[in-house]
């Protein structure tokens, strides 16, 4: 066993102790935190203690095979397993995010193309909710903000995953980080002619109020009435907030909740959010190619996927990824791009650690 993989192993029962003592479980928020490296760290250790028994099986079935050729079959088998075993082990020990095992705020906003922009960010917020389900994650709207045709200006959305698990959301959705491009006949155009229009979508991880500390002198809280689509009124009091954190001049807001404390706090959800992906940025040389990869200008130019409908095509610029059948893409099947996504990823950061 490595030192490296000695001191994951240290540190793993380390965790585990402390996930026993309840007074962990006092503190929820250090409790998620222990619980969330705990779960990241566990398929690492059961491989390596899987490597290490199938080696010791293997060394005694090869000196079993010299002596009797009927143990050179179980000999083969224990070989291919301790090879499958050691590139798991050494897919699982490269450079990752940290923010890996964290749970995600996605931002979808519209761009260019007006109203069937709009209406393609509803189409991609269905994607992912359906998505989402599929992967037994759950889903919170934020905010909103609604246009007359059922399309969304914007819509912030949380994604939170089950607890002790190393699938966690912002792992898998950060790849949808970008400007995605829609090919179409849009449902406002009369001649049928085919339009092109983008929608952006933001991926953040989530971060515990312990992992990032907002001062309240920082931050001027403007409240306001909520609005629906055409400015129609869904809130006779001033229920909406908004947020601006005035040492970086972010601002956020949300109207989705009845109470301004309830406003309040998914708003500080999405800031602190924020901020960890300003931070992210500033420390160029510590974020990692996905995240640098997230545009935030809506320009459609700009793009990391293309939906066209007259051709039932999805494309992914970044991989090279083709498929034509974005109805079931549409439906939420995403599985296969996301695969892809991650295998590229995971070469990108095994060259890397090559490298260095």
């Amino acid at each position: 066993m490595t030192q490296p993989l000695a001191a994951l192993f240290q540190e793993h029962a380390e965790l585990e102790g402390k996930l026993a003592d309840p007074a962990t479980h006092a503190d929820m928020a250090r409790s998620r935190q222990i619980g969330r490296r705990y779960a990241e760290l566990t398929p690492i250790v059961r491989t390596a203690q899987e490597r290490a028994r199938v080696s010791e099986d293997l060394a005694v079935a090869e000196e079993l095979a010299e002596q009797d050729e009927s143990f050179a079959g179980e000999a083969e088998q224990l070989r291919q397993r301790l090879g499958e075993l050691e590139r798991r082990l050494t897919e699982s020990l490269a450079p990752r995010d940290p923010n890996d095992s964290h749970d995600a705020i996605m931002e979808i906003k519209s761009g260019e193309g007006g109203e069937e922009s709009a209406l393609f960010a509803a189409d991609l917020f269905r994607m992912y909710q359906k998505h989402i389900e599929a992967r037994g994650w759950t889903w919170q709207v934020l905010d909103s903000q609604e246009t007359d045709l059922g399309g969304y200006k914007s819509i912030t959305f949380a994604v939170k995953g089950p607890a002790g698990t190393a699938e966690a959301p912002y792992g898998e959705l950060k790849f949808e980080g970008g400007v995605h491009r829609v090919q179409r006949v849009p449902v406002t155009e009369s001649q049928g002619r085919v339009h092109t229009s983008a929608a952006g979508v933001l991926v953040m991880p989530e971060v515990d109020e312990t992992e990032v500390t907002i001062d309240e002198e920082d931050i001027r809280v403007d409240v306001f009435r909520s609005s629906g689509p055409g400015g129609q009124g869904v809130n006779t009091t001033d229920s909406a907030v908004r947020l601006t954190h005035l040492p970086t001049g972010l601002v956020v807001s949300c109207q989705n909740e009845r109470s301004q404390l309830q406003n309040k706090e998914a708003a500080l959800r999405m800031l602190r959010a924020r901020l960890t992906a300003l931070a992210e940025e500033e420390a160029a040389s510590a974020a990692s190619q996905a995240r640098r990869s997230q545009v935030r200008t809506v320009d459609r130019s700009e793009r990391i996927r293309t939906y066209n409908f007259p051709e039932n095509r999805i494309t992914d610029h970044r991989i090279g990824f083709k498929a034509h059948n974005l109805d079931v893409v549409l439906a939420g099947e995403l599985r296969p791009l996301v695969t892809a996504l991650r295998e590229a990823d995971l070469a990108e950061r095994l060259a890397q650690a090559t490298q260095g």
